[in-house]
């Protein structure tokens, strides 16, 4: 059943989980690993190493691509753009508390990934991350169809 033999543990004996580790690694069957996987940079901390020059403008799209996005909405669906810009800008936030620094603790918002953002931001418009934060990081509509460029060579050669 379920694409196994549920009587091979049956003939195989049974052998009792191990006991738990210190720092919660082990318990049946699990070691700790000698050298942990590295968790992927947060856009936050992309932000940080691309507006420091860092890490490049490749290194950085491909971080924000799959990180999540907050983005603050109002009554109908769609971004809401800021006018009183050179070009008109959509304010986007790298976690919930810095949407909040900028728009309030009551602020509706809606989460999308990067991919997402470069998928469905209107022509002609840029968007600026964490506009209150230290890093605020503006892309005018020329650098976004740039991301948008870059995004199809990825996916397409």
């Amino acid at each position: 059943m379920y694409g196994y033999d549920q009587s091979a543990g049956a003939q195989q004996g049974y052998v009792p989980p191990q006991q738990q580790m210190p720092g919660g690694v082990g318990g049946y069957g699990q070691q700790a690993p000698l050298y942990p996987e590295p968790s992927p940079p947060s856009l936050a901390d992309a932000v940080r190493a691309f507006t420091t020059g860092q890490i490049t403008a490749e290194d950085f799209q491909q971080t924000f691509a799959t990180s999540k996005v907050y983005c603050p909405r109002g009554d109908t669906p769609g971004f809401l753009a800021l006018h009183n810009t050179q070009q008109p800008v959509i304010p986007m936030f790298t976690s919930l508390k810095e949407l909040r620094r900028y728009a309030g603790k009551e602020s509706k918002y809606f989460v999308i990934t990067g991919a997402e953002v470069i998928d469905l931001l209107p022509t002609g418009y840029g968007f600026v991350l964490d506009m209150e934060g230290e890093h605020r990081i503006v892309f005018d509509a020329k650098s976004v169809e740039q991301m948008v460029d870059f995004a199809m060579r990825r996916m397409y050669g």
